[in-house]
């Protein structure tokens, strides 16, 4: 291993180990200017702390250093209150919301699922204002497109990203399916559920070239099946996914989800993929490749 590179790696993870949420320590300083640049900026899918509250994950994601995240429904909004994130909740929980985002350092939400859209305008338009009026800028979902969604989309220049289960949407039927739709509509890249399919991730970013609106990034231990790792230490080629989006000039947003793992457990994995990714990022924006 390159010195250099392993220096500039162990520098970057001192940067984001974290003290346990509560402790009184100052969250994370990152180093995020070469993510900034080329406009591959790093979120997280709420999902992965789904044994918190979404207020509770805030606080996790400002710790880390992490200033985008991707909600998903279902999550319980605090505690002390049976009300969960969907796009249907109350203006009261909305204003909450968006203050709690405030009182954190100013976090953004940028996506939102997976979840279904509603097949008829008047009603999928309610959703496209609620996403909006939340700065949403990618709906994940597994709905077929049509040609309600493409007027909808260029709209609210919001995008509408198709996500890959093990056993659905693979690149193949993603790009049949948005087959003369608007840009804005494509792929959610799920690349661990790829690797559970036992396709390569770099491969189908390859293919996608042109209909990657958003991902799901992940790093897993073999395929066919498997858990996350630290980005970079798994056998999907994290660095190889990166390099590849930067050749496409992608921009948007990749979220960190974890399927497994409990909050003590997120909190010692989680910052080496952000170490990863902003030590990789710095990389790449110094190569010419």
């Amino acid at each position: 291993m390159n010195i250099l590179r392993t220096a500039v790696g162990l520098a970057a993870l001192a940067c984001v180990v974290l003290a346990p949420i509560g402790s009184g320590a100052q969250p994370a300083k990152r180093n995020d200017q070469a993510s900034e640049k080329l406009g591959m900026r790093l979120s997280l899918q709420c999902y992965t702390f789904r044994a918190l509250t979404f207020f509770d994950t805030v606080d996790e994601a400002a710790h880390m250093g992490v200033k985008y995240l991707e909600i998903y429904p279902g999550q319980k909004i605090r505690s002390g209150s049976d009300d969960v994130m969907n796009w249907k909740m109350s203006a009261d929980n909305i204003a909450a919301i968006k203050k709690k985002l405030k009182d954190a350092g100013g976090l953004k939400l940028i996506g939102y699922g997976v979840d279904g859209i509603p097949a008829d305008e008047p009603t999928a338009r309610k959703m496209f204002e609620w996403a909006k009026d939340m700065g949403i800028k990618v709906l994940i979902t597994e709905t077929v497109p049509a040609e309600m969604h493409d007027k909808l989309c260029a709209e609210f220049n919001i995008r509408m990203a198709l996500h890959n289960h093990p056993s659905s949407w693979p690149p193949d039927d993603i790009l049949k399916a948005c087959a003369g739709h608007v840009k804005l509509i494509g792929s959610c890249s799920d690349t661990g559920h790829w690797m559970r399919r036992n396709l390569k991730p770099v491969e189908q970013l390859q293919k996608l070239q042109g209909r990657v609106e958003h991902l799901h990034f992940k790093d897993l231990n073999q395929y066919g099946g498997g858990d996350d790792l630290p980005w970079g230490t798994g056998q999907g080629d994290a660095r190889g996914m990166l390099a590849e989006l930067k050749r496409q000039g992608y921009h948007g947003y990749l979220s960190m989800e974890y399927e497994v793992g409990t909050v003590q457990e997120l909190e010692s994995n989680l910052p080496k993929c952000i170490a990863f990714f902003d030590q990789t990022l710095t990389e790449l924006a110094h190569s010419k490749k």
